[in-house]
């Protein structure tokens, strides 16, 4: 979708606002013209420049449109006139001050109320805008995450959208506003001399041509500023998650070198972006300034010889004028900070126009239970033809069996848990569930019938209870402690300061390994699927936490059908069925005694372990 389709289409359901916002922000414009206007014929009163009208008979529009202006000027003295002559000319310079003043008053009134409106459109479009591409983020495959930075991700949806707001949504008042300012200004200018008002459209097309140079070099400097703040994001990220290991390694001063070279980067993006931002404001002050000037020498020799005897009305021209001058500047800086923010619309645009890869049937499947068995047939996958994770895969699970996956780091085996998952979708062949290959099945009725606990315990910087009721939102607190029983949870949470409702910080970081697994664990039991996925959900805890977290497995996997991948094979002795893998295929298959006694490559990895 283009940038400006997008913005369009977020702001359609707050149009009510921008329309009203119109309408006062034209009222604003036309009364700050009349306000100005009605300053000509105090000043005639004050200086007494005019001749008394003749009031004998009130002038005639003549039918041309060239005349009307001219007719709507000479009846506005005759009125006066006609006032004057009745009330005297104080009591009339008296009133013509108070129209005025109530004229500046509504304008000002008419210009909050334009920018109040637009400032609930603003913010509006803003918000939908960061939760559409929140909403994006839940729906991205897993390996959108493995491409991208965390880091940069952050930066898109907090400051790049921020750009938009402040450079795009900020920038609307101006862009309302400015237009409406300089064509009413203009057309005052017309009535008010049409000679001088063709010096003043000389300097327009200028103007545009060297806003437009401006602003396209801001967006190229707009979007190298917004990635190198990307890249900051992500060492900032990477840092706070990995401060053992700097501290341990002194390795601060390289981290500190990288940050300096992104700030630095970022610092000369972001100076050349502003200087040629500030550029555009002095640019188009200099050329209305110029324009003045040639008016006002062109104008004033007309007054000096006496071609011209209406110096009032030239007096008015240069106040109207300068009125442009203003909405002008600010148009281009508008225009300027538009390009900067499109920079960051392109930015969170390429998010939410990523392709999901993961797509569901257009009339999928719906599934609620597993009645049979699942299906690994001739499965491959690859990112591309020469990196091959998997080839001619070939596995049964059976309704409420265990199989194990073992085999060395890169032998497939977590590739296999995550096509099962449907975090990504296989290159060849098909997964069937029941006999219904799982892409055409609804995907969140799928993912209903799968549990997983990974070797990373990944936990919400929330309650313990609220961690575990992930599993089963609708879930009662007694479920919630049953679950926890039986993951082997339930005494150490009793043991928190406010039990189950203890934060556990960020990722979990107040709990221990064991800890964090069994909570891991207990989600898992409370969501109660029938297909549970285990990858290494042992492997990162030490002798008592894995007892204690194999014993919560066990009781977890009972008449549920499993997929479990392991390093330590002593945690998959009792499997049903064991497939060893070496590079994406499998060498061999069968029971534990039965591969043991094959004295192959599971024999060789069992003594490896030093158990037998």
């Amino acid at each position: 979708m283009k940038p400006l389709q997008r913005i369009l289409s977020f702001a359609k359901p707050h149009q009510s606002y921008l329309l009203g916002s119109i309408v006062f922000n034209l009222l604003y414009s036309l009364l700050q013209i009349f306000s100005i206007v009605t300053m000509l014929p105090i000043l005639r009163i004050l200086f007494k420049l005019d001749d008394e009208v003749d009031t004998s008979v009130p002038p005639v529009y003549s039918g041309r449109f060239a005349d009307y202006f001219g007719y709507l000027k000479d009846l506005s003295y005759y009125k006066i006139q006609m006032n004057i002559n009745e009330y005297g000319a104080i009591n009339v310079l008296a009133m013509l001050c108070v129209i005025t003043g109530v004229a500046f008053l509504l304008r000002n009134l008419f210009r909050y109320l334009g920018s109040f409106l637009l400032v609930n459109y603003r913010v509006g479009i803003t918000k939908d805008l960061r939760t559409a591409m929140y909403d994006k983020f839940l729906k991205l495959p897993v390996s959108f995450f493995t491409e991208q930075r965390k880091g940069d991700m952050m930066s898109r949806i907090s400051n790049d959208i921020g750009a938009v707001e402040g450079g795009i949504m900020g920038s609307l008042v101006d862009i309302l506003n400015s237009p409406f300012m300089i064509i009413s200004s203009l057309v005052t200018l017309f009535i008010l001399s049409p000679k001088l008002t063709l010096f003043s459209l000389l300097v327009f097309p200028i103007m545009g041509w060297m806003i437009s140079f401006v602003g396209k070099s801001l967006k190229k400097k707009a979007t190298a500023a917004q990635e190198e703040l990307g890249n900051l994001f992500s060492l900032v990220d990477e840092t706070l998650k990995s401060s053992k290991v700097i501290k341990i390694f002194n390795a601060d001063k390289i981290l500190k070198s990288r940050f300096n070279a992104t700030t630095d980067n970022w610092q000369k993006y972001a100076i050349g972006m502003s200087r040629r931002r500030e550029l555009a404001s002095p640019m188009s002050e200099f050329l209305g300034s110029i324009t003045i000037l040639i008016i006002t020498w062109y104008a004033g020799t007309e007054i000096i010889d006496g071609t011209n005897k209406d110096p009032v009305t030239f007096l008015a021209f240069i106040g109207v004028f300068f009125q442009i001058l203003d909405p002008a500047k600010k148009l281009s800086n508008a225009i300027s900070a538009i390009q900067g923010g499109m920079a960051s619309l392109d930015r969170v645009s390429e998010v939410l126009d990523y392709d999901l890869k993961i797509d569901e049937a257009e009339s999928p499947i719906a599934i609620n239970t597993l009645n049979d068995k699942i299906v690994f047939d001739h499965i491959g996958f690859y990112y591309d033809k020469d990196n091959v994770i998997l080839k001619n895969f070939n596995l049964t699970i059976p309704k409420g069996k265990t199989i194990a996956l073992v085999g060395q780091s890169g032998s497939g085996k977590t590739t296999i848990a995550n096509l099962l998952a449907r975090f990504y979708d296989v290159s060849e062949g098909e997964i069937l569930v029941d006999g219904v290959n799982i892409k055409d099945l609804k995907v969140t009725d799928y993912r209903k019938l799968l549990g997983m606990v990974t070797q990373e315990s990944v936990l919400f910087n929330d309650s313990v209870f609220n961690n575990i009721l992930m599993g089963k939102p609708d879930a009662t607190e007694a479920e919630v402690i049953a679950a926890s029983k039986i993951a082997n949870a339930h005494q150490f949470i009793e043991n928190l300061p406010d039990k189950y409702y203890t934060n556990i910080g960020d990722d979990g970081n107040k709990l221990s390994g064991g800890q964090k697994q069994r909570i891991s664990i207990a989600r898992a039991v409370l969501k109660n699927p029938p297909i549970m996925i285990l990858d290494e959900a042992t492997s990162a805890l030490d002798t008592e936490s894995e007892r204690f977290v194999q014993d919560a497995l066990e009781k977890m996997m009972e008449n549920r059908t499993s997929l479990v991948i392991a390093h330590r094979l002593s945690t998959i002795q009792k499997a049903d069925w064991i497939v060893v893998m070496e590079r994406g295929e499998i060498v061999e298959q069968g029971t534990h005694h039965d591969l043991f006694a094959q004295n192959g490559v599971y024999r060789k990895l069992v003594e490896l372990q030093n158990f037998g």
